[in-house]
């Protein structure tokens, strides 16, 4: 079977989230169970050149968005045993970022076009687009529209899997009729149109054969008012073609008995777990302390993190006999806040702002429990690293979230974690607080994370429902040809 890949990202070639650890490693999952998984993304200015030299051009054709005829380049690697393809054109993909310019309608509907265009270049002829987040939204409408009756696309049928359904790519009618060269009369209620402008993820909500999100609970989460984005009326409608399929790990990756970046391996030794704690608190300029339980979190600094609630109980957090370890960046005001306790509570706090790798792997491995109180989260990768790790999860019941995080239970010996269900500050700091009480006991603590040792956090399982997805939409396709 053979499987096409559309993501704006995957690692290792270029990565801003969880999406790209998923275009990168579910690949490498399914590649055992008998399929063919090559990915197509944009070639960013960002890419190491390293990896640069690493591509080869196969293809190069113009593309016409509107008025306007742009150069499009094909390339081609094999790295970490995957195929990639990049798009390359340097007036849309030749900048500092990945994301966040004025003009994100041009630049991915380029993208879905020329993903569209590349088919005839490639020695590759896919059973199935498996199209990821709005900027492959386009990707399904286009199969069904323009390239409908294109040999090349004979036969494709299209997986479209929502990441974060937050985040959209809606923008001007005006701009994308322009850019996709397409009539009014797809700017309906039942069509593109969305409360006045256009939207690429209804557009793959509408278009696509199937479609998945990354946790059973989000999937039905998002069919209903408070967490459908205004688009839940669409996915109810297609409820039928609509599933969950939660995400998986790279476990060979994050393996702490592996991790170059740790100071001590270990697998399931509480014992050099912190030892690597210590050297943590070393490296963050923390009092060294076995006893004192570190609670990590490193995430984006943004409220739907949970941020505002933690923003709410920082005193009396910090007053307790813990330590808090955060890394990541976003907004002003959190950052800000985070110095402010850093500068009050110098003993019991230390904050890094940016993205470290490196970093982010010493605080799954150094902390204790690990701290996720999302207003929502889709599918959530940190909650099982920190799994992995044998970091202990604090989380709200949301998404993934619920849907990975079982809460401990004293009586039956069950559970791998701690969960709250309201969003809420004051059960934010119960959840903590009961957690640094049962970490005091070491029998309890013991048999949590050894839960957690119990179980499988790599691709294997979702790897599986994949493929039984593929194969439903295959036989489909046979049927119809």
């Amino acid at each position: 079977m053979n499987i096409l890949f559309a993501a704006s990202e995957a690692v290792p070639v270029a990565k801003t989230g969880g999406l790209a650890d998923v275009a990168g490693s579910l690949p490498k999952a399914l590649g055992p169970l008998g399929a063919d998984v090559r990915v197509i993304m944009p070639f960013y200015g960002e890419i190491t050149s390293c990896q640069k030299e690493q591509f080869r051009l196969i293809g190069s054709f113009n593309i016409r968005l509107g008025w306007r005829e742009q150069y499009c380049g094909l390339l081609e690697a094999v790295i970490d045993g995957i195929h990639y393809y990049v798009i390359d054109n340097e007036f849309y993909f030749k900048r500092g970022y990945l994301y966040g310019y004025e003009d994100e309608a041009e630049r991915f509907v380029f993208f879905c076009v020329a993903v569209m265009e590349s088919l005839s270049y490639l020695n590759f002829k896919p059973d199935i687009i498996h199209c990821h987040d709005w900027q492959t939204g386009l990707i399904p409408f286009l199969l069904r529209t323009r390239y409908r009756d294109d040999p090349a696309w004979e036969g494709v049928r299209s997986l479209f899997t929502i990441h974060n359904l937050k985040y959209q790519g809606v923008f001007s009618q005006d701009v994308l009729r322009d850019l996709l060269g397409i009539g009014p009369e797809f700017f309906t209620p039942e069509g593109l149109e969305f409360f006045g402008g256009g939207s690429c993820m209804k557009a793959a909500l509408l278009y696509a054969d199937k479609l998945t999100t990354v946790s059973n609970t989000y999937a039905q989460e998002i069919q209903g008012r408070a967490y459908g984005e205004k688009l839940d009326g669409v996915l109810r409608k297609r409820a039928t073609d609509l599933s969950g399929i939660i995400n998986g790990i790279d476990a060979i990756s994050f393996d702490p008995m592996q991790d170059p970046e740790i100071a001590f391996p270990y697998r399931d030794s509480l014992a050099k777990k912190r030892l690597n704690k210590l050297a943590l608190q070393r490296e963050l300029g923390l009092p060294e302390s076995e006893e004192t339980p570190v609670l990590g979190l490193v995430s984006r600094l943004v409220e739907q993190k949970g941020l505002d609630l933690l923003e709410a109980i920082m005193e009396p957090l910090l007053s307790d006999r813990l330590q808090l370890v955060v890394l990541g960046t976003g907004e002003t005001r959190y950052e800000d806040m985070l110095r402010a306790a850093m500068e009050k509570h110098p003993l019991n706090i230390a904050a890094h702002f940016g993205f470290d790798d490196g970093l982010a792997r010493r605080i799954y491995a150094g902390s204790d429990m690990y701290l996720m109180p999302s207003q929502f989260e889709p599918c959530g990768l940190s909650q099982l690293i920190a799994l992995q790790y044998r970091s202990v999860p604090i989380v709200r019941e949301t998404g993934g979230l619920k849907d990975t995080v079982r809460p401990f239970n004293e009586v039956t010996g069950e559970g791998n974690g701690f969960c709250f269900s309201r969003y809420d500050a004051g059960d934010l700091l119960d959840t903590i607080r009961r957690a640094v009480t049962l970490y005091e006991n070491q029998e309890l603590w013991n048999q949590i994370t050894g839960n957690a040792a119990k179980e499988d956090y790599s691709w294997n399982r979702s790897a599986r429902s994949y493929m039984r997805l593929y194969r439903e939409l295959a036989s489909q396709r046979r049927e119809r040809g």
